[in-house]
This record gives C-alpha cells, sequence and structure tokens, in this order.
C-alpha cells in the first residue's frame, strides 16, 4: 500500500469513527425519547448540543490549527475526542449525556475539518475530489456497518454499548495515527503561523470567496439536516418501520454509498465539480420530498426510497466539500476548515433546533408504544427551499490561486 493510500485510510477510519459517533444518535431517536421520556424538541437538543459544542470549538480552533503540525494537532484532538465518546458510553442520565455529548462535539467538529485540511494538503487539486471522495466514504461505512453495528449491540445489551466499541475503536485508531501518519508543516508559511485572530479574520471574513464558501456550506446544511434527524421516528412511527428494521435504512443507503461516493469523486474530477453537485443538487429533491409525506408502505419501498436518498445526498456533499476546499490558500486552509466547520456544525443544530419547533407528536396507528409525528411535511418543503438556494450559491464560489 503506498503512502498516500495508507494515509488516506487512516484518515478515513478516524472520520469513520466521527460520522458514527453523531449518526449514532438519529436511530436510537425512538429509544432515547422513550428511555428518558424526552420530547422531540429535548431529541433535538440531544442532537444539537453535539453540533453546537463543534460549532464553537471549531471557531476557536480557526485561530490556533495552522501554527501547530497537522500531525500533531490530529494526535491532540483525537485523543480528546476519544475520551469524550467513553464518556458518554457512561451517561447515567439525560441531563449527562447532553454534556458528555457536547464534550465529545467540541473535539469531533475539529477532527472533520482537520481531516479535510490534512487531504488538501496532501493531495493535488486535479486529484482531490478523489481523495476526499475516498474518505468521505466513510460516511458510507459508518451507514453500513458501524450504524447497524450499534444498533446491535444496543438492542443486544444496551444504548451504552455503541458508544464503548467507539471508545476501543478510537484507541486503536490513535495508535495508527502516531505511528503512521507523517509530520506535516509545510502550510506553516515564513512569517505566517503567529497570525493574530485579527490577521485571520481580515483573510476569512474579508473576502468575498470565503465569505461565499461559508454561506454555501451553511445553506446546504439547512437543506440537508432539517430531515435527517427525525428520519428514524418517522419511519417507526408513520412507516411502520421496528426499531429493529430501522438498521436496513443504514444498511442499503451506506451499501450503495461505498461504491457511489468514490465514483462521484472521479466524475467531479473529470466533469466539474459544480456541474456535478448541480446534477445531484436538483435530484435530491426528489427523495426529499418523498420521503417527508410518506405513508405506510412496504419496507422494501421505504428502502428504495431512503437509497436513493443516501446516494444522491452524498453525491452532492463530495463535489461541494472539494469546491468549498478551493477558495482559500493553503497556508490559511486550516483555520478556513476549522470556521467552516463550525458554521457547518451549527447550521445543523439550528436545522435540527428548527425542523423540532415544526413537528408534534400523537399517537402512532401503525406501531404499539411509538409516537407519530405530524408536521414532517412542512420540514420537507424547509428543506427543498435551502436546498435550492445552495444550487444557486454554489455558482458564486470561485477557485482560489494556489489553492
Amino acid at each position: 500500500m503506498s503512502k498516500e493510500k495508507l494515509l488516506l485510510v487512516i484518515l478515513a477510519s478516524a472520520l469513520f469513527s466521527h460520522i458514527m459517533d453523531f449518526m449514532i444518535m438519529m436511530p436510537l431517536g425512538s429509544q432515547f425519547m422513550r428511555l428518558f421520556d424526552i420530547s422531540p424538541q429535548q431529541f433535538s437538543f440531544l442532537v444539537s448540543s453535539y453540533t453546537f459544542s463543534a460549532g464553537a470549538s471549531g471557531f476557536v480552533a480557526a485561530f490556533l490549527i495552522d501554527r501547530f503540525d497537522r500531525k500533531s494537532a490530529l494526535t491532540v484532538v483525537y485523543i480528546g475526542f476519544t475520551i469524550g465518546t467513553l464518556a458518554c458510553a457512561f451517561a447515567p442520565t439525560y441531563e449527562v449525556l447532553l454534556i458528555t455529548r457536547s464534550v465529545a462535539g467540541a473535539f469531533g467538529g475539529v477532527l472533520g475539518a482537520l481531516i479535510l485540511s490534512i487531504v488538501s494538503d496532501a493531495i493535488p487539486l486535479e486529484r482531490r475530489a478523489a481523495g476526499i471522495g475516498f474518505v468521505m466514504a466513510a460516511f458510507s461505512v459508518a451507514s453500513v456497518f458501524g450504524v447497524p453495528f450499534g444498533l446491535y449491540l444496543a438492542t443486544l445489551f444496551s444504548w451504552h454499548a455503541p458508544f464503548l466499541f467507539l471508545g476501543g475503536f478510537s484507541i486503536v485508531i490513535n495508535i495508527l495515527i502516531l505511528i503512521y501518519v507523517p509530520s506535516m508543516s509545510g502550510h506553516i508559511a515564513k512569517g505566517n503561523n503567529h497570525q493574530n485572530p485579527i490577521q485571520i479574520i481580515k483573510k476569512i471574513f474579508g473576502r468575498r470567496n470565503p465569505l461565499i464558501g461559508l454561506l454555501f456550506t451553511s445553506v446546504l446544511m439547512l437543506g440537508h439536516f432539517t430531515i435527517i434527524p427525525f428520519i428514524a421516528p418517522y419511519m417507526v412511527g408513520n412507516v411502520g418501520f421496528t426499531e429493529q428494521e430501522l438498521t436496513y435504512i443504514y444498511l442499503v443507503g451506506g451499501g450503495l454509498t461505498i461504491f457511489t461516493s468514490p465514483w462521484v469523486g472521479r466524475l467531479a474530477d473529470k466533469y466539474g465539480r459544480l456541474q456535478v453537485f448541480t446534477v445531484f443538487g436538483v435530484l435530491v429533491l426528489i427523495p426529499v420530498l418523498i420521503i417527508t409525506h410518506l405513508n405506510p408502505v412496504p419496507l422494501w419501498q421505504a428502502l428504495i426510497v431512503t437509497g436513493f436518498f443516501f446516494i444522491l445526498a452524498n453525491g452532492r456533499i463530495v463535489p461541494s466539500t472539494t469546491m468549498v476546499t478551493s477558495v482559500i490558500k493553503p497556508e490559511n486552509r486550516g483555520s478556513f476548515m476549522s470556521i467552516r466547520a463550525s458554521v457547518q456544525q451549527i447550521s445543523s443544530g439550528l436545522a435540527a433546533l428548527l425542523a423540532g419547533t415544526m413537528i408534534t407528536e400523537a399517537p402512532s396507528t401503525i406501531s404499539d408504544g411509538a409516537k407519530a409525528l405530524v408536521g414532517y411535511e412542512q420540514v420537507g418543503y424547509v428543506a427543498v427551499f435551502f436546498s435550492i438556494i445552495a444550487i444557486f450559491v454554489a455558482r458564486l464560489m470561485r477557485v482560489e490561486k494556489g489553492s
């Protein structure tokens, strides 16, 4: 295995742990609402606590991250993430879990930005979409293996078990990072590694191109994450899934995107990132509307719809991420990607809270003990609105010279 491929595998594994740590909350939503006796609004707080904490830490990290060797930064951040995840495993109450999720999010948000910065620094722009597509296949692996396995552990033992698994897995990845990830300090330009916060803010917020990149990130997340947290509870209470059958959504969708994610990356490199993003950005609106209006249907029909949603949603994430990495120069990329991650996480949290305020519960007529969600159709319209805006904002971004 080449050094570049090994680096991508380790980074993808680290990203997998972060994504599974975040994603596992969604399919466990019906369990959390039942076991902790909490409302959809309280569950949305549980989801958004991770994202808001990640957003705050990402903003702070933006002023520090480009001063350090990428490997050193990755090591410290990933150790913190490991500790936070293990703390979630031992949370005894809803309130304690809120706190531990915030700790895990504080490091997880920085982790995602740092991994993308390392990929962007290590791989030239002409091959970068393929590299990012490979690393972001971690989303697919987290879906096809991580979430179903986590749900299996939760069913076999308790909801604590998936977090124990992730903590142990993260310890192994920490060791691989220390041994195999090379030192990366080429981004530290002379006189640039000690910029004060005002200088960093000016280089990011004082220029049109990075600002457009941040606006694009925010709008895209508002169009994506409004429906995500409540897909699992909706499938149980409104469509008729059992909690065990939720694993099929992630198994099928994740399995499909394992193959389509690298393929989308190659398409973006060949035909243009904007063009590929636009095509997938338009097509994804169809399953968004179908999912949020879905009535009780056979399992296989629901899985076809959710499978297409996974493919098309992932298809716009890969080119959009590559586009955003190219709006800033390498010496400021770590700072920008941290702020971008901050904007992404805060926007995701706001999207979840927005959806939570629009949804109410009613007794389910098809699932014993479950609650049907009322108002999810309106959430779908909001997701479509922001998704369309994102397509137009994407056309305003420009590639920075030397990126």
